[in-house]
């Protein structure tokens, strides 16, 4: 063990003394950085789903209890636990609270962080940023999120001091995102019928899965009290499935639907865009030493992750800034990767970065994306990683990268190495 640890120090040190490319990803170390759970709730429709009278406070608390029981981890061991969340202006207090009352101790701490949509995995990057310089060894990163809470609504920003809006990409960071997936159509001739297209093929996907099983190891049922929408009578209800996927998605179904932003064009629709849903999702990350030590699984190593940036005004486009980037970090080709999970904000976008990076569209979302499965917004970066983790599992694929498009132009990606092969048993609600 100790002439392991020397060599990954030295590695570090000398970089030229390490291999790269996959061989370097998949070399193991006692200090890598390791995901050894992975859960989510179900995804649902904001304001009229199964979440939609389920607080904020609620999701994270029950995430944190279900991460304590799935893992039978003594809660003093976690470390630090950060959530990542867009709306809620209380994040960080309901973070911390919820904590506590899922049994971790006061003498651990929590935070709450925002960078619009990639805020699970940035969450998830500011856990394992803990582990790798040594302040931390265990660590829990959330990503939730309660559209409903706001009605459905995404908030419009305040407006800028004069000295920023005087500067024209200052000035685009106010854009609505959806003038900036009508932007990226028009710019890049993203015609309406290949968002359309690409949108039938997500929901077919997603249907797919969810009628094989295939969500069921990555989502841990919650009992909620959801309130009749016509009597207001409250029930409770356990939900253990995503409830966005519409079955039966056709093409001429979704060429009826109206643009929904024709102040802007006209090839954005509630049909091809993403979703507006509620649902959370957590990852148990820790130092690989540490998690053999404590005989926890480890289902992933966590390589790294990267931002990069566009225009504000055409944000859409900046997976295919972010995930070279993060590939070049790492000495890897495109198609050294097996799996890509890259957020579905748009049809326009995910139509432009599949043929921009030239990427194989089997391997991108093979289980749809957020057109079809929902997009609660600092929920999907964590989302993703749960649905990867389970179909690298599935498929015995090795190579993981998770990107996602963020407002004001920003780009995130992520890279995991999967090492769980075969099946896992589905997560048990308690």
């Amino acid at each position: 063990m100790a002439a392991e640890r020397l060599a990954s120090i030295s590695n570090q040190l000398n970089p030229s003394l390490a291999s790269s490319g996959v061989a370097a990803i998949c070399h193991k170390s006692p200090d890598d950085i390791v995901i050894t759970l992975a859960l989510r709730t179900p995804l649902t429709k904001a304001v009229k789903g199964g979440l939609k009278d389920t607080p904020l406070d609620i999701m994270v608390h029950h995430l944190i209890k279900q991460v304590i029981v799935q893992s039978k981890l003594d809660p003093s061991l976690v470390e630090d636990v950060c959530l990542g969340n867009v709306q809620d202006d209380n994040a960080a207090y309901i973070v911390r609270a919820a904590s506590l009352a899922a049994g971790i101790p006061y003498t651990s701490g929590a935070s709450s962080v925002n960078r619009f949509c990639s805020s699970g995995l940035k969450a998830v990057q500011d856990v394992a940023n803990q582990i790798k310089s040594g302040m931390i060894d265990v660590g829990l990163a959330i990503g939730a999120e309660s559209m409903s809470a706001n009605g459905g609504w995404i908030p419009v920003p305040r407006p800028f001091s004069d000295n920023l809006v005087k500067q024209a990409d200052a000035a685009d960071c106010m854009q609505p995102m959806s003038q900036t997936s009508e932007n990226v159509s028009m710019r890049f001739g993203i015609s309406r019928h290949e968002q359309d297209l690409y949108a039938v093929e997500s929901f077919r996907r997603a249907e797919a899965a969810q009628a094989a099983g295939w969500f069921r190891d990555e989502i841990i049922p919650i009992t909620v009290t959801l309130k009749d929408r016509e009597t207001g009578e409250p029930k409770q209800v356990t939900l253990v499935n995503d409830e966005c996927i519409r079955p039966g998605t056709t093409y001429k179904a979704l060429e009826r639907i109206k643009p929904a932003f024709p102040q802007f064009g006209d090839t954005t629709t509630g049909g091809n865009a993403s979703q507006i849903s509620d649902g959370a999702a957590a990852i148990l990350l820790m130092r690989r030493s540490r998690a053999i030590e404590l005989g926890q699984p480890v289902l992933a190593k966590y390589c790294g992750a990267v931002v990069a940036g566009v225009a504000p005004r055409i944000m859409g486009i900046s997976p295919t800034v972010a995930i070279p980037k993060l590939l070049s970090k790492f000495h890897l080709k495109k198609d050294d990767v097996d799996i890509y999970e890259i957020n579905e904000a748009f049809a326009s976008m995910a139509v432009y970065c599949l043929e921009r990076l030239e990427l194989d569209h089997s391997k991108v979302n093979p289980r749809g994306g957020a057109i079809a499965l929902g997009h609660p917004l600092g929920a999907t970066g964590a989302r993703q990683i749960c649905t990867i983790l389970s179909e690298a599992r599935r498929t015995k694929q090795r190579v993981l990268v998770t990107s996602m498009c963020i407002g004001t132009g920003q780009g995130m990606a992520g890279l995991f190495v999967n090492e769980e092969f075969g099946l896992k048993a589905e997560p048990k609600s308690v």
